[in-house]
């Protein structure tokens, strides 16, 4: 009750007008877990903002609107916090493990920061599926859900009280424009491509207790549904995609919250060299060959991948079109990379007049780090220890090697 009581005490004195206190709300904003409506200036009863909230597990209360001026607040309120007033802060906030912005926060109430929002930063907000706040010491992780549809029914707010007045205050998410579209929304799959579309596939592999799943960007890039993942012999679940990385041919899904994985990858925490030996896991042309994954053994050949680019590893370990986004290990079960491309032979053939054969190439655990870093993923890393047999290794494998397939264009599919 407590909670609940604060949140609508969080709406009564949001710091949107910048007033000391507010009145409402009038009308309603109601938007998945995020409630709110219009409110005025207690000590002038005229219009001032229209701001909705959403309660987290972590004790902190989002509080977002739009005052009458037309900018932009974010609020980060808790019924711990013991704010002076006027005090300031920074808050840093990174937005799918990409896009990083800063907040100068105040405290216009002791128990709640609020800042302004540039433009950027609300678009970035209205389309993102996970913000991490960071200040100081403190950092708080939010699962952003509705905020485009919030975003619009407090705009539509704004709009109709301004035109109406409060005395037709109604529900604010009747009319509200919808968001447009945009192809780097993170959590939902990219608009189609032009081309034929069909059932395509490629391999992701579980990296964290939070279920959360790496495959190559490629692997997602151009599907126009849903994206799903499912272990052998287990039923699919749609993922979430949860942030990409493009230049490093990386993205990062994540199951749903009642999804169970008995096991999860760890990285290998340990340098490696030419010569070593690999196995590759994954999903080769599912559908026409078995409906289990596959292994390949063979040999790092080199630390680095066309034209010198240290990024990857060169490896003979074969593979094929639906291993994009698989794990590479070493002899020990450790993840030393993600299986990436091979090299196009007719192309290098048509070329060159010789038919390349085994030149392979995976992501290396460097670039995989960054970006896991980058999108706050809680992995494990691990020292190499005793060697394991293939079979072994392949069994530990099938707890987290994942099929990941949607609907995607017919040139999306020919990267992967």
């Amino acid at each position: 009750m407590r909670l609940k009581s604060f949140v609508v005490a969080s709406l009564l004195q949001v710091s949107v007008a910048g007033a000391a206190h507010a009145a409402g709300p009038f009308g309603s904003v109601n938007v998945g877990n995020w409630i709110g409506g219009a409110f005025t200036n207690d000590e002038t009863g005229a219009f001032s903002h229209c701001a909705a909230t959403t309660p987290y597990a972590n004790g902190v209360i989002l509080v977002v609107g739009q005052n009458a001026a037309g900018s932009w607040i974010l609020s980060f309120a808790s019924p711990s916090y013991r704010f002076k007033q006027g005090e300031n802060a920074a808050i840093d906030v990174i937005f799918d493990g990409q896009e990083q912005a800063r907040l100068f926060a105040t405290a216009n109430q002791p128990n709640m920061l609020s800042s302004v929002m540039p433009a950027n930063v609300v678009r970035t907000f209205q389309k993102a599926s996970l913000m991490v706040a960071t200040s100081g010491r403190t950092v708080l992780n939010f699962d952003l859900t509705s905020t485009g549809p919030v975003i619009a029914a407090l705009a539509n707010c704004v709009t109709k009280v301004k035109a109406d007045g409060l005395s037709k205050a109604g529900d604010f998410t009747k009319g509200a424009a919808r968001p447009a579209a945009t192809a780097d929304k993170q959590g939902t799959p990219p608009a189609a491509k032009p081309g034929r579309t069909g059932s395509f596939s490629g391999t992701g592999f579980v990296v964290s207790p939070n279920g959360h799943i790496v495959t190559n960007n490629h692997v997602i890039n151009g599907c126009v549904g849903d994206i799903k993942g499912n272990l052998t012999g287990e039923a699919a679940a749609v993922l979430r995609v949860v942030s990409t990385d493009a230049t490093n041919d990386l993205a990062l899904l994540q199951a749903p919250s009642t999804t169970t994985f008995k096991d999860f990858a760890r990285i290998r925490d340990r340098s490696f060299r030419s010569g070593d030996s690999v196995v590759a896991i994954g999903f080769p042309y599912h559908g026409l060959l078995t409906s289990d994954f596959t292994v390949t053994t063979g040999i790092v050949s080199s630390l680095s991948g066309m034209r010198n680019d240290t990024r990857f590893l060169q490896i003979s370990a074969p593979v094929q079109p639906g291993n994009s986004g698989g794990p590479l290990f070493d002899t020990t079960g450790q993840i030393v990379g993600v299986v990436t491309a091979k090299l196009p032979g007719l192309r290098i053939a048509a070329a060159t007049g010789n038919i390349p054969e085994n030149i392979n190439f995976a992501i290396k655990t460097g670039a995989l780090r960054d970006f896991l870093d980058n999108s706050v993923v809680p992995y494990q890393t691990a020292e190499p220890k005793g060697e394991l047999k293939t079979t072994d290794i392949a069994g530990n494998a099938r707890a987290y090697t994942m099929l990941i397939s949607c609907i995607g264009t017919e040139q999306a599919d020919a990267k992967r």
